[in-house]
């Protein structure tokens, strides 16, 4: 059980959560593919390649190589998007695709660090088109993602303006730390993915959370917390439990490159068991 009292006179502090199976069920950018596919955007071998990169991603961790091709993958598929689309087709979606796979401890969690006072913040290596409405939809007060070059006629070039992943995620927590005036050390964090120590390390009450094979070691040798999600539940069902009001979704401006838009489909996923020791 968290604390419920956060002391005011302290430094301010943050939760940071990743997103993909630590807060929802599954990958965030893959689980919009049939709907980016009914809005024309991608062809049935892109659903069927989407589907599969689903499947290995639910069955079990990532390494680095797999990541960066799925990520060029990507970022070639979306090339020539017309972002608005994006974004409508996202909004549209969002509630029958996301909602219903919001893990409840995860919600719960959300909850009762804003109860005690900490901002919530989601640091996603999905892309902010979607990531920022979820981060809406979970009433989460920044939200730091990857985002993708926009051409002046509105549609994605292909190129990633700033990659939020591995050491970047953490690179980018200390930076919003400086300009929120969080007290890393008495932050807390929560990711699945071995790919996350850097960010886990970076605060003071790191979790795993439904941990790859990797980050379970790490996290048994670190003497890290373990939590176990399994029970996704919309969150109407949890009202009024899960009474929240949805916060806009900001986007941390120390994690964005200049020159990145406000843009990005994005990624997450091509994830495979990591190799057991």
């Amino acid at each position: 059980m968290l604390d419920f009292v956060e002391n005011h006179s302290l430094p301010r502090t943050a939760a940071f959560f990743d997103l993909d199976k630590t807060v929802i069920a599954k990958s965030s950018t893959l689980t919009f593919s049939k709907s980016f596919y009914q809005g024309g955007l991608i062809n049935r071998r892109a659903v069927l390649r989407t589907a599969y990169a689903q499947f290995v991603f639910m069955a079990g961790g990532a390494d680095h190589e797999q990541i960066e091709r799925m990520r060029a993958y990507l970022s070639a598929l979306c090339r020539g998007w017309n972002v608005s689309q994006v974004k409508e087709i996202v909004a549209e979606t969002l509630h029958d695709l996301i909602d219903p796979i919001i893990y409840d401890e995860a919600a719960s969690l959300i909850e009762e660090h804003h109860a005690a006072g900490r901002d919530v913040v989601i640091v996603s290596t999905s892309g902010a088109e979607v990531v920022e409405p979820i981060g809406e939809l979970l009433g989460a007060d920044r939200v730091i993602a990857t985002r993708m070059v926009v051409g002046e006629d509105g549609c994605f070039t292909g190129e990633v303006g700033y990659y939020a992943y591995g050491p970047t995620k953490a690179e980018a927590i200390r930076e919003l730390a400086a300009s929120e005036g969080y007290d890393l050390a008495r932050c807390h964090a929560y990711s699945d993915s071995a790919t996350d120590v850097p960010m886990l390390e970076a605060v003071g009450h790191p979790h795993a959370v439904n941990p790859d094979r990797a980050l379970r070691r790490e996290a048994q040798a670190r003497g890290w917390p373990v939590l176990d999600f399994h029970r996704p539940v919309r969150l109407k069902q949890r009202l009024p439990t899960f009474s929240v009001p949805p916060r806009p979704a900001l986007v941390a401006a120390a994690a964005v490159g200049a020159a990145a838009a406000t843009a990005g489909l994005v990624w997450l996923a091509g994830r495979r068991r990591t190799q057991a020791v």
